[in-house]
């Protein structure tokens, strides 16, 4: 199986990776939108764990846009945001 973790924030990141790989997982790390676009246009990945809050685009642009391309892979969208809208930035 194989992943790709969007994660901006490095330790983060890395920590996920290693989880996984840990598991067996073939692991991809992009540290923001425009290297996971590109991950994801020459790769094939069955999960997505995608950050909201990467830099451009963001996690809630690149899910919206593979989805206007029928992209089906499933998608984990992780959020450090607030029930009342705040962000962790």
């Amino acid at each position: 199986m194989r992943i790709l973790v969007v994660e901006d924030e490095e330790v983060l990141a890395q920590a996920l990776a290693e989880a996984l790989e840990g598991e067996f997982y073939a692991v991809d790390l992009a540290p923001d939108g425009q290297t996971a676009s590109e991950l994801a246009d020459v790769n094939e990945y069955d999960l997505i764990v995608l950050d909201w809050t990467i830099p451009p685009p963001t996690g809630i642009e690149l899910l919206r846009s593979w989805r206007g391309q029928a992209k089906d892979t499933p998608v984990l969208l992780l959020t450090a945001r607030s029930a009342n809208g705040g962000s962790r930035r």
